[in-house]
């Protein structure tokens, strides 16, 4: 299981994949699993469409990095997405697998869910459903859970220290370890981990990343998840965005550089948001390494 790895030799190197909306992209999440398994990644964790729109999906990509590559899987699971008799089954489908690691997260609203549905859901947060599974005698040694952290602060959190009791709150319900919300400025992360360490929180912290390879997607990004934009990022933006290739390279180097400079602070893991592209984790394990 992920909770079991050592962080003695460096920072524990993983990815993000997602299945995709349609069908005809299906086969080639496999290419991209087997091109990122070369690497040799600790984990490889499998994103889970809201209210389960790829949940079958998912348990088919997770069942082969776990058992045809050899690779720890991380399987998202949400609490928007599953209501009890929900969660065992799946638990259920990924136990008949071999995987026993999931990320909880409370997870995106799906469009179709009304407000009787969103405010009557058996899980109102995350940690909810970590107290869940662990008071179902789930223990330790029979499921590893990872959660979900934020650098500057969940976007409905009042404030950081607010968001960091949450996090400890997260911890003690049993999580193994986090990760975090992608972030583009890495002395904001610093910064959270000195303020996560000084009020408990103990389990270590994933630092995740993604390269920015197409200037409408820093768009995108920002507005789903609040992150904040260096000007040196925008500048490359600004600078690079009318060319897709220099873009793409820039935005690489970006990425590189923050890895790298991750590594050498010494923080537990380095978790690329990979967006299905293998030569990203390409680019930053190779540098990192």
């Amino acid at each position: 299981m992920i909770k079991d790895l050592s962080y003695s030799n460096g920072s524990v190197l993983s990815c993000e994949i997602f299945p995709p909306k349609k069908e005809a992209g299906f086969p080639k999440v496999f290419e991209v699993i087997d091109r990122i398994a070369a690497l040799n990644p600790a984990f490889i964790s499998v994103t889970y469409g809201a209210g389960g729109s790829n949940s079958g999906k998912q348990l088919e990509i997770v069942d082969y990095i776990q058992n045809a590559k050899k690779i720890e899987a991380l399987a998202h699971i949400t609490s928007v997405g599953y209501d009890k008799n929900a969660l065992e089954a799946g638990l259920k489908n990924f136990e008949d697998k071999g995987i026993y690691n999931v990320l909880a997260l409370r997870g995106d609203r799906p469009k179709d869910m009304t407000d009787e549905q969103y405010d009557s859901r058996e899980f109102e947060h995350a940690t909810d459903m970590v107290k869940y599974m662990r008071s179902t005698g789930r223990t330790n040694d029979k499921l590893c859970i990872a959660g979900a952290c934020y650098p500057e602060k969940h976007s409905e959190a009042p404030d950081k220290l607010t968001d960091i009791f949450h996090l400890k709150e997260k911890q003690n319900a049993g999580t193994d370890f986090f990760i975090s919300q992608l972030f583009f400025e890495n002395t904001l992360f610093y910064r959270f981990l000195d303020l996560a360490e000084k009020n408990g929180i103990e389990i270590p912290i994933h630092a995740g990343i993604m390269p920015i390879t197409d200037s409408n997607q820093l768009g995108r990004t920002v507005t789903l998840s609040g992150t904040s934009v260096p000007k040196k990022l925008a500048d490359i933006c600004a600078r690079y965005g009318d060319d897709p290739e220099d873009m793409k390279k820039a935005g690489i180097e970006y990425a590189v550089n923050q890895a790298v400079d991750l590594m050498t602070y010494g923080v537990s893991g380095i978790h690329v948001y990979a967006m299905n592209k293998p030569e990203l984790c390409e680019a930053i394990f190779e540098a990192v390494r």
